[in-house]
């Protein structure tokens, strides 16, 4: 058997040229084989279809065509965010410019733990962080780290925090707050979080200033820019003023609300942002990248000092004193793919102006969706969007017929909806990001919902 050619080097292109035929090919055969968002069955169905298709794992021989093969399968099975009718959950169909730069990230292969592994990408990663850092924090000269996602970006926060303030750093949050908040303080050993009610699904001011009066010691608000379940922004002006009068450190999850920097009409709606010690991004939600694109801006530079770790075989002191960049002290992670090339190319082929047309966009279909709703005698609004999220429920059902519902419709492979409970009951929830959806398509879902509630 001939050596299996690589993907870079003289011969990579060529190399790669049929191989993307095949994938393209299959990924469209996949497609029309599924035929809606989801693969119909439920999961019995679609594991032994991909059982089927799979075959043996590590045969004696190798199959020329599984590439096509496994790629068909995946595509048949996957829930595509694409479709108009899949909106659960924070996962965007990725743009095809930034797909497009993935593949050469993959083909380069560049590790971002040392200057002579990624020469380029690490000069691209510091002028991307950066620039996205003054987005953030305007005029402070702050800086990026690249992060898997909000969840990576939070653990980091929490330990900048600790790092700054000592060990014993209380962690304050909303119990409208990310799971990843909670489960960073237990990771890193922090004392057990104080959970501020957020009766109307926001952090309560009142509440968080009793808890900052009678706690003593270091500690870090977490505020919220765009919740899981509903989409809504903590009064960011108002836990700010909280923070500076007892003296606490203020971290805002912002993983799926900070795009509307990029929007020149939705930009208000994060005022109090750069008040902000830390803040979650997370660009493979409201920003339309593959997985994974996080990051975590930080106001004050000298806060990264605590990830500073030496390595004689990356960052020996007398490599660094000679000039090469120290690439260690930005993540926790050693190995890093380029991430940032895909953001990179993105925001340079869009441009500020493309990316905030393509969030008003999306928030302009979520106002359409609850405008349909409220006008439906058979639906019940939770509330306005704030963001691209929408809360609805058949009228008079109960919470268990919510839930059926949501399944029957997963189980046909119709329409992927989410689940959110809010006013303690729970919710259909519709997560719009994708900016190619059409009013028709709003009215479609209703109508299928409609459709699925009685058995």
């Amino acid at each position: 058997m001939s050596t299996p050619p690589l993907a870079s080097g003289p011969h990579g292109t060529d190399a790669l040229r049929p191989l993307l035929d095949t994938v393209l090919d299959a990924l469209d055969t996949g497609r029309r084989a599924r035929g809606g968002p989801l693969p119909a069955g439920g999961p019995h169905t679609t594991a032994a279809r991909l059982r089927t298709a799979v075959g043996d794992v590590l045969p004696d021989h190798g199959d020329p065509e599984a590439l096509g093969t496994l790629v068909h399968a995946l595509a048949e099975g996957a829930a595509d965010p694409a479709d108009p009718l899949c909106a659960a959950h924070l996962h965007c169909a990725p743009l095809a410019v930034a797909t497009a730069a993935d593949l050469a990230a993959c083909a380069l292969n560049p590790s971002l733990d040392s200057w002579d592994q990624a020469p380029a990408a690490s000069e691209l990663e510091t002028l991307v962080t950066r620039a996205l850092a003054d987005q953030v924090f305007p005029g402070r000269s702050g800086d990026a780290l690249v992060t898997t996602g909000g969840t990576e970006a939070n653990h980091l926060a929490l330990l900048l925090a600790r790092e700054a303030h000592g060990g014993n750093t209380r962690l304050i949050c909303g119990a409208n707050a990310h799971h990843s908040l909670k489960r960073a303080a237990w990771l890193l050993g922090l004392p057990e979080p104080v959970i501020v009610p957020a009766p109307a699904g926001t952090l309560d001011p009142a509440a968080l200033a009793a808890a900052l009066h009678h706690l003593t010691g270091p500690r870090l608000v977490a505020a919220t820019a765009g919740t899981t379940d509903a989409g809504l922004i903590d009064p960011l002006h108002d836990i700010a003023a909280l923070c500076r009068v007892h003296g606490a450190r203020l971290h805002i999850d912002a993983a799926y609300g900070g795009p509307l920097l990029f929007s020149d009409r939705r930009r208000h709606l994060l005022d109090g942002l750069d008040t902000a010690h830390t803040v979650a991004l997370d660009l493979h939600k409201l920003g339309w990248q593959p997985v994974a694109a996080g990051l975590l801006a930080v106001r004050d530079t000298h806060d990264l000092t605590a990830l500073h770790q030496r390595a004689a075989y990356l960052n020996a002191d007398d490599d660094s004193r000679a000039g090469l960049p120290d690439l260690l002290g930005r993540s926790l992670r050693t190995t890093r793919r380029p991430d940032i090339l895909k953001i990179a190319v993105t925001l340079k082929t869009l441009g500020r102006s493309g990316l905030g047309t393509l969030v008003d966009t999306v928030c302009e279909r979520a106002e359409q969706l609850a405008d349909l709703i409220t006008a439906h005698p058979g639906f019940e609004l939770y509330d306005r969007p704030t963001i691209s999220t929408v809360l609805f429920r058949p009228a008079h059902a109960d919470d268990d017929t919510v839930a059926a519902v949501r399944r029957r419709l997963l189980t046909d492979g119709r329409a992927v909806l989410g689940r959110a409970h809010q006013g303690g009951r729970l919710w259909l929830k519709a997560t719009l990001l994708n900016p190619h959806t059409r009013p028709d398509d709003l009215a479609a879902l209703l109508k299928l919902v409609e459709g699925h509630t009685t058995p």
